[in-house]
């Protein structure tokens, strides 16, 4: 009798960590269902062996029917899903418009939990499943110019908290990534939103900007950060998550999660705020 591989959903596979994520669980022999926002990136991904399909945050009807084509190519049988799709828009949080806030929220939070609610009834009626959030160090702290993407990844860890506690006596297992600096063209891809949202030069932190931000954005694109990893340390993690038979809440990537996580533990706000002002 042969025995039906593990299943999971992966969003935001063009590159990165969901790219290394869906090519690792592939080869240890799950079956991936591995989605992104772009066709081209979808073929590209069809021809290196993956299942892929279109799946867009931000789209209310593509977010419903990709978790409805998910259940659809599993059976119904979905094992799990790892929502990691996500970008970031730079910039001083009194220069983020009320636009620019509207629209990283409808990717990084409302369409990754609109997938999670629309497949949740399935893995309910399975006997239970996983949902693996791939959050961020700044899920966990706040660092300046990042308010927007902090923001999101704050909502994700209260809203998947929230989800654990309410289905504390079921079988559905609710957790949290969370990676420090890691490769990835999330820098790269946020100039984009940088250029489309924000007025730098008649902003009252012009003088930041000139000497911190748009050199980090423009100039040292391919500088990897200090303990940077590779995308493969995060699939690492997500293996963890998926085979432990009870699997931890949270999973710290990188040795900055690990420092920053002890230190809003035990540090007076105004410490750690120093401390923060020199990351």
């Amino acid at each position: 009798m042969t025995t039906r591989p593990k299943s999971i959903l992966i969003t935001g596979c063009s590159s990165g960590i969901g790219y290394d994520a869906a090519h690792r669980l592939h080869t240890e022999g799950w079956r991936v269902l591995a989605t992104c926002r772009n066709p081209a990136d979808v073929e590209r991904l069809k021809s290196e062996g993956l299942e892929s399909y279109t799946l867009d945050y931000s789209d209310e009807t593509s977010v419903s029917k990709g978790a409805q084509q998910a259940l659809e190519l599993t059976d119904g049988k979905l094992d799990a899903l790892f929502n990691n799709g996500a970008f970031a828009s730079p910039g001083a949080t009194e220069d983020l418009p009320r636009q620019a806030l509207r629209e990283i929220f409808e990717t990084n939070v409302f369409g990754q939990f609109q997938l999670i609610n629309e497949l949740l009834p399935a893995m309910r009626a399975n006997g239970g499943g996983r949902i693996i959030n791939n959050s961020s160090v700044l899920g966990l702290v706040a660092l300046r110019f990042r308010g927007a993407y902090v923001s999101t990844k704050f909502a994700m860890e209260g809203l998947t908290d929230a989800l654990r506690l309410e289905n504390h006596d079921s079988n559905l297992h609710f957790i949290l990534i969370e990676p420090g600096p890691v490769t990835s063209l999330i820098r790269q891809n946020s100039i984009p939103h940088f250029e489309k949202w924000i007025n730098w030069e008649n902003s009252a932190h012009k003088d930041t900007y000139i000497k911190l931000m748009r050199p980090r954005l423009y100039d040292g694109t391919g500088n990897p950060d200090r303990w940077e990893l590779p995308a493969s340390a995060v699939s690492d993690a997500l293996l963890e998550a998926l085979t432990a038979k009870n699997p931890n809440p949270r999973y710290f990537v990188t040795k900055p999660t690990y420092i920053m996580n002890i230190l809003r533990r035990v540090l007076p706000t105004r410490l750690l705020d120093k401390a923060l002002l020199r990351a």
